[in-house]
């Protein structure tokens, strides 16, 4: 496909009120486009726009709604007069590492619930649109969709579920002259990072992983790379780029990695700790 050009054109981003989000539709509107930031919080969307500029409107709406997500969609066609690219990015992660055994049933669900449900509801919200003027869908996976997901079970879930979302829409979009995405980012130093890395057990997990694995970095870098993925009408966007490779080769790598986890004694040992803290302190 041809560059696809952001000048013109009309943008919602979910979970826009900071981190990526908020990066992505920022450098959107620096290229042209007028921007709809929605976040679960109405005010903290409208202070993003103001912050953005005159092109860009907020919203409040909670992406686990779908008919707050349909009357999103239905503002932005009557204030922006359409819309021409969605990025579902609205996402949450648990409130600490926990093992299936260990997680309520309740926190898993919810989580998935916003990270694939959400993510869905977004597409069904906004691919009216996207078909009628020939436009993107980008769905905001991650590097767990290809990742063992151990102590973190449904994000990880979630976001493999994404990615074959992502996938078949990029098919089913091609005879309408429209197309999807998916976006793979690694560790971007967002709120949610960041309370990941501050839990007491990070460090442990830490260092189960070598430092070049987990280095982060910045909002402005993950949103310049997922932007410039939507201007290339790329089917696979990763930030870190270096990640593709991971991708490309999971048939091989997952294996070996998952064998590793299984036999050697330091993921045991995290695991039993983990599982203390959750399912010993549960029964308690």
């Amino acid at each position: 496909m041809d560059r696809y050009d952001l000048n013109g054109k009309v943008a919602l981003v979910t979970g826009a009120a900071r981190g990526i989000g908020f990066e992505t539709a920022r450098q959107m509107h620096l290229r042209g486009a007028s921007v709809a930031v929605l976040d679960l919080d109405p005010q903290e969307a409208r202070e993003a726009a103001e912050r953005i500029g005159p092109r860009a409107i907020g919203l409040g709406g909670d992406v686990t709604d779908q008919s707050a997500l349909m009357n999103a969609v239905a503002e932005i066609v009557e204030k922006l007069g359409g819309l021409d690219v969605a990025v579902a990015n609205a996402g949450i992660a648990q409130k600490q590492f926990a093992t299936v055994r260990g997680v309520s049933g309740e926190e898993w669900e919810r989580v998935f619930e916003v990270d694939m449900l959400g993510v869905w509801r977004t597409v069904r919200a906004a691919l009216p649109q996207i078909v009628e003027r020939k436009g993107q869908m980008v769905v905001v996976s991650s590097v767990y969709a290809f990742a063992n997901g151990f102590g973190n079970s449904p994000y990880a879930a979630a976001k493999s579920a994404v990615e074959s979302l992502g996938r078949a829409l990029r098919v089913e979009l091609k005879p309408h002259g429209a197309s999807a995405s998916v976006a793979y980012f690694g560790w971007v130093d967002t709120k949610l990072v960041q309370d990941a890395f501050a839990q007491e057990d990070a460090e442990r997990v830490r260092k189960l992983s070598p430092d070049w694995l987990m280095k982060r970095i910045t909002p402005e870098e993950a949103a310049a790379g997922l932007v410039r993925g939507i201007e290339e009408r790329a089917p696979r966007i990763f930030v870190p780029k270096w990640w593709r490779y991971m991708s490309a080769f999971r048939g091989l790598i997952n294996p070996l990695l998952d064998k590793r986890m299984e036999t050697e004694p330091k993921y045991a040992e995290l695991v039993r700790y983990i599982d203390g803290k959750t399912v010993d302190a549960g029964k308690s």
